[in-house]
């Protein structure tokens, strides 16, 4: 038997989820279960790491990457031992490359299939589902993440919450990460704003797996009855106009409570041939979507049936209906939807709105009056005047020979076929003249109107019953397969369109092209009011903006159109080439809803490209304001510290402190003027005015000075530039700079030991300067990141700088003319290649 899995799902680090792990461990241990710790990470809390104690702590498996040495889960390990319940924390975790897994998560499936059972934890910033949310709010992306499907199929899974006050408290006590640390991480990801927001997403989620816990629980009780344990509101939208009315309705009754559903709902015919307006559906669809609501659409012929059965199969709690629209003698008959609905509702409340339509009578769909073409229309008419005397006369000379009841069938054959020929309306007319002609040549007495027998009366009424059903289902059945031919005519081209704009293509223009080219017009025109709206300007083109066309000589204004849908007070869908009968402005106004749409995400997307630059330099103000606060404070504080022990008068210092406290001092300086030199020349590349002054210039001139200039980091670089390349074009003093940026770089990521070699070579019209280290190197998918400001890829501390120094060597490199590009070193590590245009004066 597969093994049970318990989450703990905290909203941010810190706030106790490995503890309350190892706790619910150690209460298991009190009981007698079998209890083992797979994998803990302690992070160097003292209190968490206290409750290890006495525990059983199986083996991790090592591993060596690049050099450098990690320790694993042992999945085998813990298969091995097969306790009953395997502590094994960070969920999300991915696991150096060669482990048996990729993910932890995937090693947990391996324990759980084994029988064994698992407590992990989580923080929901790693939630696959929420982790773009959580990039947008912390401006921090996640590389590690786990899909909600593996923590939904947690058979527990228990919040840790904390509020953000208090998680910050034990931050500033030391309780989650290392003093040094705890300035950036307070002023960073941990900020009050951050941590809220956090903790609204996690517990949003797991209120959502609550609610599938307890729909699963009512469905295996088979409990059809509504538990009121939130608030949620269904109204029920028929596609007529009323629908804007009923939806605001609905969302003003959602927000008198807090976390209320607001769910909308469309019932439609199982045949799919009726339902309401498409173009008030999109309308209102978008409308429910904007109030944060979301938009369902059911089948069923029973309206009141289907719309209860919806609402209590969502745990609805109220539903909103729009009073009736029809007339009082049909209400008489027939109680309606909405006080059905009322009777059957139960413990579900029922809200009967009024709006403006109500008692105006129901608006049928518009369909074809008439199922069949003009052809066979004039074919079963001339079938049913000649037929029936022909008939007659062929069987005045069998009048004796053939009885009335098989007379009567052949005229009812007659008939029938009249009906599959011409519709209802001939075939009425050739029953009805059928019976005169039977009455009168056929009946006794005959050529008269009088029928002796009662017999053969009730022969002639049935006859005219039969032809008349039979016409009527003949017709029916034509109409229902002309209207069942034109939906899935116009199924494939709303089809045809959304797979049109799914591929990519522009949305609009192709929109109204395809349009355009569906229904065979001139042109298509989407219109947009300049100002307020007048009663006489529907024919003034100064009154509106074409938006879009498609096609020649576009309508500038509304009553210039063949065809004109209304989409809103500002915008109009004009088309111009033909009159469209109503069934085509049914899917007309499809097209125009989706215009709308379509245009509303064009306008967004503008927007939102208008705002990136404003968030980018936000945000990179942000990352500026927090970086450097600390690390202009760092040498600030490390020279003001060395100057204060200097001029104090209670310690003697020997010249050796002396001289140390002022290198100390000098080398804070030297720091802090180069973070300060840097930050002014990122700023003066963004702004375009970093003075150059290009020129050519040899590297054995160059590189010797760049690797002087490491100050103590220079022994462990060496130099192999061959003597003879050509002279390169570039500025001296910021390719030094550029060179001494990678250079440091690449030795605070060598392991001891290994040093840094730097290369050079000529190739063509370039001339390449290599920096070869052996350290852990860069993913390929994290290499443009890492010429980010503010990236520091893989340290966790603000002790490094502000990530200025790749960003301003590229900007720098760029600037000269040349390129700067990340590599993988052969057998391990990273090369910063740099190609630099050959002087043409060399």
């Amino acid at each position: 038997m597969r093994g049970r899995l318990r989450v703990y799902l905290g909203a941010a680090p810190g706030v106790g989820k490995t503890y309350a792990m190892l706790g619910e461990g150690r209460r298991g241990l009190e009981r007698g279960r079998d209890v083992v710790v797979g994998f803990v990470e302690t992070h160097g809390r003292p209190r968490t790491a206290a409750l290890l104690e006495g525990m059983e702590v199986l083996p991790r498996r090592t591993l060596v990457h690049r050099g450098a040495t990690f320790t694993e889960l042992d999945v085998d390990a813990v298969i091995e031992r097969a306790p009953k319940v395997a502590l094994i924390d960070e969920l999300a975790h991915t696991n150096v490359p060669g482990s048996k897994n990729a993910k932890r998560w995937q090693d947990i499936d391996e324990v759980l299939d084994a029988g064994i059972d698992v407590v992990s934890t989580v923080n929901v910033q790693h939630l696959e589902s929420v982790n773009d949310v959580v990039e947008q709010i912390t401006g921090i992306p996640q590389r590690e993440t786990v899909p909600d499907e593996v923590v939904r199929r947690a058979t527990q899974i228990e919040l840790v919450d904390m509020s953000p006050e208090a998680l910050r408290r034990r931050m500033a006590h030391g309780n989650v990460y290392a003093p040094e640390k705890v300035d950036a991480a307070l002023s960073n990801y941990f900020r009050v704003g951050n941590l809220t927001a956090l903790r609204e997403l996690a517990l949003l989620w797991v209120a959502g797996k609550v609610d599938e816990q307890l729909d699963r629980y009512r469905a295996d009780h088979h409990i059809a009855g509504t538990w009121e344990a939130r608030e949620r509101v269904v109204v029920a939208l028929t596609g007529g106009p009323e629908g804007d009315t009923l939806v605001r309705r609905a969302a003003r009754i959602a927000g008198r409570t807090k976390g209320a559903d607001l769910l909308a709902v469309h019932v439609t015919s199982a045949d799919g041939l009726a339902g309401g307006n498409p173009a008030d559906l999109a309308r209102q669809r978008s409308l429910v979507e904007s109030m944060g609501g979301s938009y369902h659409q059911v089948v069923g012929e029973d309206v009141p049936r289907a719309l209860l059965d919806f609402a209590r199969g969502v745990n609805a709690t109220q539903l909103v209906l729009g009073a009736s629209r029809r007339g009082r003698f049909a209400q008489v008959l027939s109680r309606g939807v909405g006080v059905e609905t009322a009777a059957r509702s139960g413990t579900i409340d029922v809200h009967l709105v009024t709006h403006e339509e109500a008692k105006r009578g129901r608006r049928r769909p518009e369909r074809s009056r008439v199922a069949l073409n003009r052809k066979r229309r004039l074919s079963g008419w001339a079938v049913a005047v000649a037929g029936m005397p022909l008939l007659t006369v062929a069987l005045l000379p069998l009048r004796d020979v053939i009885s009335l009841p098989s007379e009567i069938l052949l005229f009812l054959c007659l008939v029938v076929g009249v009906a599959l020929i011409g519709g209802m309306w001939p075939a009425m007319v050739a029953a009805v003249g059928g019976s005169l002609l039977l009455n009168w040549f056929f009946t006794p007495p005959l050529y008269t109107w009088t029928i002796a027998d009662p017999e053969n009366f009730l022969a002639l009424v049935v006859f005219v019953l039969v032809a008349a059903a039979v016409s009527t289902i003949v017709d029916l059945a034509a109409r229902r397969t002309r209207e069942a031919t034109r939906a899935r005519a116009d199924a494939e081209t709303l089809s045809t369109l959304a797979g049109h704009v799914l591929r990519g293509e522009a949305a609009l223009p192709s929109l109204l092209e395809r349009l355009r080219e569906t229904f065979g017009l001139d042109s298509v025109t989407l219109l947009e009011r300049i100002g307020e709206p007048t009663p006489d300007d529907q024919a003034e083109p100064g009154a509106w903006r074409i938006i879009s066309t498609s096609g020649a000589a576009p309508c500038t204004a509304p009553a210039v159109a063949d065809a004109d849908v209304r989409i809103n007070d500002r915008l109009v869908l004009a088309a111009r080439g033909r009159l469209l009968d109503a069934s085509d402005r049914r899917v007309l106004e499809a097209f125009a809803a989706e215009a709308a749409v379509a245009l509303r995400q064009e306008r967004l997307q503008r927007e939102a490209e208008q705002a990136k630059p404003l968030a980018e330099a936000d945000k990179m103000r942000t990352a500026l304001l927090a970086a450097v606060s600390h690390d202009l404070r760092t040498p600030l504080s490390a020279a003001k510290a060395a100057v204060e022990s200097l001029r104090s008068h209670e310690v003697d210092w020997t010249p050796e402190d002396r001289d140390e406290l002022l290198a100390t001092a000098g080398e804070s300086l030297d720091r802090l003027d180069r973070l300060v030199e840097n930050l002014l020349d990122m700023s003066r590349l963004q702004a375009g005015v970093l003075g150059l002054a290009p020129q050519p210039i040899a590297l054995e001139e160059v590189i010797p000075r760049a690797i002087d200039d490491l100050g103590p980091m220079r022994d462990r670089v060496e130099g192999n530039v061959p003597f003879g390349l050509p002279e390169i074009q570039a500025d001296p003093a910021l390719l030094e700079r550029v060179l001494v940026n990678l250079m440091a770089n690449a030795v605070r990521h060598s392991p001891p030991g290994r040093p840094v070699l730097i290369t050079g070579s000529w190739h063509d019209d370039e001339v390449e300067i290599r920096i070869i280290d052996r350290g852990p190197g860069i993913p390929p998918e994290h290499r443009e990141r890492v010429f980010l400001p503010f990236q520091r890829l893989g340290d966790r501390d603000n002790g490094t700088g502000v990530g200025l120094g790749l960003a301003l060597s590229r900007g720098l490199t760029d600037a000269m003319g040349g390129t700067l590009e990340p590599e993988e070193t052969p057998g391990g590590g990273l090369t910063m290649t740099i190609r630099m245009p050959v002087s043409s004066k060399g």
